[in-house]
């Protein structure tokens, strides 16, 4: 008996799961363009992964910053609506010498 209504209540629990996980705008067509900051200085690891969240409509997955030629690259990942994760690169700030 518990096994049918297991069964009974999976289509059900499977929408619900989809529902979850689908972001609630429709993709850009344009949001597979590396997105590139206009200010000089670069901008902020939150900042970047608030521009990347608005311009996919996707589902930030993980963010981090790594260091290269004393410049800072957010790295931010992104499930898009296709189930696909991209990931996006921003300029960051620059760095010291260290």
């Amino acid at each position: 008996m518990t096994g049918e209504i297991t069964l009974r209540f999976l289509p059900l629990l499977m929408i619900f799961c989809l529902l979850a996980v689908a972001p609630v705008q429709a993709q850009d067509a344009n949001s597979e363009r590396r997105i590139q900051t206009a200010q000089n200085d670069g901008m902020s690891l939150s900042d970047a992964v608030e521009q990347v969240r608005r311009q996919t409509n996707g589902r930030i997955i993980s963010a981090e910053t790594r260091t290269s030629n004393g410049r800072e690259v957010h790295h931010i990942k992104v499930l898009t609506k296709d189930g696909k994760v991209k990931t996006h690169k921003i300029q960051g700030r620059k760095r010291g010498n260290g």
